[in-house]
C-alpha cells in the first residue's frame, strides 16, 4: 500500500464502498503513503461525515497492525532461526509462516459488502427465504477465497470465523440456535459445489475445438439437441409465447449464468418461467435425465428443484418437510419397530457425546428422516444409502457420515448420479420426494407406503396416512 498513486488509493476507496471520497483525495493527492501518515484531524479535514471517517481510519488501522505484526514475525523468524537453525528451517518455517497467516485471517475478517436488497432484508431483522439464503453463501464464499488468496480449502477455524462473524452482525439469522450448524454446512457445501470439475457442456467443447483439442469435435447430435429442435418446431408451428429461436436463446443464457459463482437468480427464475413449456414437454416424452439436465442445469440445485415443484403442485415442499420433521421425529423414534435399528443404535450412541440442544435436535430429525422406511416395512435402500454406494436407479439419497455435525454429507442421486448436493436432512428428504414429481418418476411398490405417508402430509389431504 505504501508504493499505492493516487489513482489506486482512490480504486480502493471504491471497492469499500466510499466513492464519495475520490474527489476530496484526488484534489489533495493523497498517495498510499500519505494515507497511511493520515492522523485523525487530517481524517477529519478530508472527511466530512463521521461515518466515513470512521471506516477510514479502521481500515487504515487494520493495515498497520497486520505490517507491525509482520515485521516482528520477522524479526522473531531471522532470531530463532539463528539460535536454533535446526529448528526453524525447511518445512518448519513453512508451517510456522501458516500457522501465522491464519492468526493473521482470524484478527483481519470482516464481512463482505452484500448487495442493497439483502441489505434491505438484513436491516429489517427479517429471516431470508431460501433462494436469499443461497445469495448470502455466494458472497461469503467469494469473500473467503479472496482472503485465502483464491484457495477453495478454508479449514474448520476459518469455518467457524466467517458464520461466528455473520451471527454476531446479524443475531436473528441464528434461528432457534440452530443457525451456527446450518449457515456452516451450507457454506461447506458451497466450496464443495465450486471444487466441482467443469461439465462437458458446449461452452467447454466449443473450447476444445478452437484451442486444439479434437475429442468429440464430430460427435453425433443428442437425443437432447433433437427433442429441443422438434419441440422449437412445435413451438413455430402453434400459437405460444416465444418462437423457438428465442427459446433457445433462454437455454443458451441458462447454461453459461450455471457457470458462474455469483447468479442472477431473479432472472434464473425468470427464465425457467419461460422454458418450463419445453421442459415439461421433454420430461413427459421421457427423455434421458442426462439430456434434460444438460439443457435446463438449474434443476441441479435444490432451489430451483423446489421452485419446479411449487410451479407444478402450488405447494411448498422445503417448509412442508422441516414441518414434517418437527412434528413426527420423536413419534418416530419411540416406536418399537425401530428400538433396535443400527441408525437408532448409532443415534443414542452419539447423543450422549453432546449437549447443545440444537446438535441433539438435529441428529433426532436426522434419525427419524432415515428410519421412515423401517416404520412403514418399506425398503430402505430404495429411500437412503447410509455410508453405502447408491444401487438404486430411482431418486434415493446418499448418506455419509450422519450423526457427525462435521462431516455429515448429502446428496440426491437419480440413475445412480449425483443430481445435487444437499445442507441437511430436511433438504434431503423434500428434494426426494421433490425429485419423483419434477422428474415424473413411478415410484418404486417397495417404498409406495414411506413416500405416500410424506406425501399426503406434503399436499394436505383430509385424510392423510399416519404412523403405523
Amino acid at each position: 500500500m505504501e508504493n499505492w498513486s493516487v489513482e489506486q488509493v482512490c480504486n480502493w476507496l471504491k471497492q469499500r464502498n466510499l466513492g464519495e471520497l475520490v474527489p476530496k483525495f484526488r484534489e489533495e493527492e493523497v498517495s498510499g503513503a500519505a494515507l497511511l501518515a493520515l492522523n485523525d484531524r487530517m481524517v477529519q479535514q478530508l472527511v466530512k461525515k463521521i461515518g466515513h471517517q470512521a471506516v477510514l481510519m479502521d481500515l487504515i488501522k487494520k493495515y498497520q497492525q497486520q505490517k507491525s505484526g509482520l515485521e516482528s514475525l520477522t524479526y522473531c523468524c531471522e532470531t530463532a532461526s539463528q539460535k536454533f537453525p535446526e529448528v526453524i528451517s525447511g518445512k518448519n518455517l513453512k508451517s510456522f509462516f501458516a500457522r501465522y497467516k491464519t492468526l493473521q485471517w482470524t484478527s483481519s475478517y470482516t464481512l463482505p459488502d452484500f448487495p442493497y436488497d439483502i441489505n434491505c432484508i438484513l436491516a429489517e431483522n427479517k429471516c431470508p427465504d431460501h433462494s436469499m439464503r443461497i445469495r448470502i453463501i455466494e458472497f461469503l464464499q467469494a469473500d473467503m477465497t479472496k482472503y485465502l488468496e483464491g484457495s477453495l480449502y478454508p479449514n474448520s477455524q476459518q469455518y467457524n470465523i466467517v458464520v461466528n462473524a455473520l451471527l454476531q452482525a446479524y443475531p436473528f439469522l441464528d434461528e432457534d440456535g440452530n443457525g451456527f450448524l446450518l449457515w456452516k454446512r451450507a457454506l461447506k457445501d458451497r466450496f464443495k459445489y465450486v471444487r466441482r470439475p467443469i461439465e462437458d457442456d458446449e461452452q467447454v467443447l466449443r473450447n476444445k475445438c478452437k484451442f486444439g483439442h479434437r475429442k468429440g469435435q464430430t460427435r453425433k447430435s443428442s437425443f437432447a439437441e433433437n427433442k429441443l429442435g422438434d419441440v422449437q418446431g412445435q413451438v413455430e408451428e402453434e400459437p405460444a409465447h416465444l418462437k423457438g429461436s428465442a427459446m433457445d436463446l433462454h437455454i443458451k443464457w441458462l447454461n453459461q449464468e450455471y457457470m458462474k459463482t455469483q447468479r442472477n437468480w431473479e432472472e434464473v427464475d425468470n427464465r425457467m418461467n419461460v422454458t418450463i413449456e419445453i421442459r415439461r414437454k421433454m420430461i413427459s416424452d421421457k427423455a434421458p435425465l442426462k439430456d434434460i439436465l444438460r439443457l435446463f442445469p438449474f434443476l441441479r440445485c435444490p432451489y430451483q428443484l423446489f421452485r419446479e415443484f411449487q410451479l407444478l403442485t402450488h405447494m411448498d415442499i422445503y417448509k412442508k418437510t422441516v414441518e414434517i420433521l418437527e412434528i413426527y421425529s420423536e413419534n418416530i423414534l419411540s416406536l418399537y419397530v425401530v428400538r433396535n435399528n443400527p441408525i437408532n443404535i448409532m443415534l443414542q450412541e452419539n447423543l450422549k457425546q453432546h449437549t447443545e440442544e440444537d446438535v441433539l435436535k438435529y441428529m433426532k430429525m436426522t434419525a427419524a428422516c432415515l428410519l421412515l422406511p423401517e416404520v412403514f416395512g418399506d425398503d430402505s435402500s430404495l429411500f437412503a444409502a447410509v455410508n453405502e454406494e447408491v444401487k438404486a436407479v430411482t431418486p434415493v439419497l446418499e448418506v455419509k457420515n450422519p450423526f457427525n455435525v462435521n462431516s455429515c454429507e448429502f446428496a440426491l442421486y437419480i440413475e445412480r448420479e449425483e443430481l445435487a448436493q444437499l445442507d441437511d436432512c430436511t433438504m434431503a428428504l423434500a428434494a426426494l420426494v421433490a425429485a419423483f414429481r419434477v422428474f415424473d418418476i413411478p415410484c418404486p411398490k417397495r417404498i409406495h407406503r414411506t413416500l405416500n405417508f410424506l406425501e399426503s402430509l406434503v399436499f394436505e389431504v383430509r385424510n392423510p396416512a399416519s404412523l403405523p
